[in-house]
């Protein structure tokens, strides 16, 4: 497996894993009718568009395969002690457990340590249990919040690590 910054290229693979885990991570949680509208179309045409504008790393398998990626950059509403962000990371179900998303979270630690960010959040939904996996690498919850999926409201906590050098050192 490689983690690897990613390149204009990789916009249909990261549309793939992006669509992909969001309907095997939230089928339960989010309707159904959401889920089946995400387009891989639409989702590769945003990842075009962003892909250079924000740290965004992919993990690669040993075929050139993507399976998971993982972006962030500047806090974005400034009203928390972090002055870095975690927007999305994302993995396909089959490659959850091997340490993937821990190599993601390191490089995306790195690359705003690199940019003069000294810690981060990232907001996760209460139900989503991928929420152990931040609490495995030292993410605290210091916050909540509602938001709209598809016309109903969720519940998104807000983890935090006090210092992009503890991330991962746990887990």
């Amino acid at each position: 497996m490689r983690i690897r910054e990613a390149v204009q290229g990789d916009a249909e693979g990261i549309a793939r894993v992006h669509v992909d885990s969001w309907r095997t991570t939230y089928k339960g949680i989010v309707s159904e009718s959401v889920l089946q509208d995400l387009s891989y179309e639409q989702r590769a045409e945003n990842w075009r568009r962003g892909i250079g504008k924000n740290a965004l790393y992919v993990a690669e398998s040993e075929s050139g395969k993507i399976v998971g990626f993982a972006t962030g950059g500047k806090e974005r509403t400034g009203k928390y002690d972090a002055d870095g962000e975690l927007y999305a990371i994302y993995l396909l179900h089959e490659v959850q457990g091997q340490g993937i998303g821990k190599k993601l979270m390191q490089a995306n630690a790195q690359n705003l340590k690199e940019q003069g960010f000294t810690s981060m959040l990232v907001w996760v939904l209460e139900q989503n249990t991928s929420k152990k996996f931040y609490e495995s690498l030292g993410g605290q919850p210091i916050d909540e919040a509602l938001i709209d999926i598809g016309g109903e409201e969720f519940k998104e906590i807000a983890y935090f690590w006090d210092s992009l050098d503890a991330i991962g050192e746990r887990g």
